[in-house]
């Protein structure tokens, strides 16, 4: 999945193109269990998200940017720990050793980074890597490892099926930082009590 795969499909772009998918209870697929995706595309050849609130445990920021090659100040304690405050997550089974930054738009690469709205942006490059390293990149991030993907009319089935509700996506939800709680948040904000919860239509 390239930027110009993305831009290809924003202009062919299906309703749920930057909103948020979110698992229902019944989701077989242990890997997407409770989870909130992000979708970046979704059009007649299909959709790609990213799930972001699934941190993973086997690697940190630093780890990642030693294996990738890419400078930064390991020998100073205070900015290693900064840097591994930087959260990765696992975005998706597809490509789990390719990186993927969802962003705020104060950060754009030209024929790098992909914009999905007005507010929230996509970048698939080593750049955005090396600026974060270096604390020069957006103000508002999320790291993933992998992607999520979808064969055309997969989603809808998927949806149909009843395992995903889908919700409109904001900045403020996406960047909060608070992983544990998101999957809650996602769905109160479609006013949606998760204890309560059943098998239902899965749309919002």
């Amino acid at each position: 999945m390239d930027i110009k795969s993305l831009r290809d499909a924003k202009s062919e772009s299906g309703y749920l193109v930057g909103q948020l998918l979110i698992a229902m209870p019944l989701m077989r697929d242990s890997r997407f269990a409770r989870s909130v995706v992000y979708l970046c595309a979704h059009s007649k050849e299909g959709a790609m998200g990213l799930i972001i609130n699934k941190p993973t445990n086997e690697l940190i920021f630093t780890e990642l940017l030693e294996r990738l090659e890419i400078d930064h100040d390991s020998t100073n304690p205070a900015k290693r720990d900064e840097l591994d405050q930087v959260t990765i997550h696992s975005g998706g089974p597809v490509e789990t050793g390719r990186g993927f930054v969802l962003h705020s738009p104060d950060y754009f690469i030209a024929d790098s980074t992909f914009s999905i709205d007005g507010d929230i942006c996509l970048t698939a490059t080593i750049d955005i890597l090396k600026a974060l390293a270096q604390g020069k990149g957006p103000q508002h991030s999320i790291l993933t490892l992998g992607y999520a993907g979808w064969s055309p009319k997969q989603l809808e089935s998927e949806i149909q099926a009843n395992g995903w509700l889908h919700s409109p996506a904001t900045p403020e939800l996406i960047f909060s930082g608070d992983v544990s709680g998101m999957y809650e948040s996602a769905l109160a904000q479609i006013g949606v009590d998760p204890s309560q919860l059943v098998s239902q239509a899965g749309h919002a």
